[in-house]
């Protein structure tokens, strides 16, 4: 696992470098890890969401590469900026169904797993995503633990990693946002 791992993270900075072979190499690498991390934003989906899981990662990949000037770092820095794109990939998704008509073709995202909240329609994603920007706002680092947990699938060390903070940090910040975003929520921001 950890060859694997150091095997992404020095693809990643040969890309970075300007070797384009190393991207041809990365992708199977990262390909299987994008999958998982878009088949859990879609599990969450209602049934008759249109935007398949493969279609997540095909759109998150093409902004991935078009990230030129990226100086990557390693694998959670990679899986970081996933996280972002994917984010806001779906947030684009749930303005677009709300724009057409409200309520129609409603995309469900749900934070049960982490017990925030559970979200049904476009507004709701939306609303989520301005309380995610307000608590950026307030605390930029906070905000950052919940992206790339939720949107990114990271785990405590590995954003512990990507931020250079401890997990005992990215613990605490992580209990805080989740109670931050439920009163945000609940109140209406």
């Amino acid at each position: 696992m950890t060859d694997h791992l150091s095997q992404i993270t020095g693809l990643l900075v040969d890309w970075s470098n300007g070797d384009q072979t190393a991207l041809d190499k990365l992708l199977p690498l990262v390909e299987q890890e994008l999958h998982r991390l878009a088949h859990r934003y879609m599990r969450r989906e209602n049934r008759d969401h249109t935007l398949q899981t493969t279609a997540l990662v095909n759109e998150a990949y093409l902004k991935l590469i078009d990230q030129n000037k990226t100086r990557w770092q390693n694998r959670a820095h990679f899986f970081a900026i996933a996280a972002r794109i994917m984010r806001r990939i779906l947030l684009n998704y749930a303005r677009d169904q709300h724009r057409e008509k409200r309520g129609g073709k409603a995309v469900q995202i749900s934070l049960s797993e982490v017990s925030v909240a559970s979200f049904g329609v476009p507004e709701e994603l939306i609303a989520l995503d301005e309380a995610l920007k307000r608590l950026s706002l307030e605390d930029e680092r906070k905000g950052r633990v919940v992206e790339l947990r939720y949107f990114g699938g990271l785990e405590n060390d590995e954003i512990a990693e990507v931020l250079g903070v401890s997990s005992i940090t990215v613990m605490r910040d992580w209990r805080f946002a989740k109670a931050w975003l439920l009163r945000e929520m609940v109140n209406g921001g």
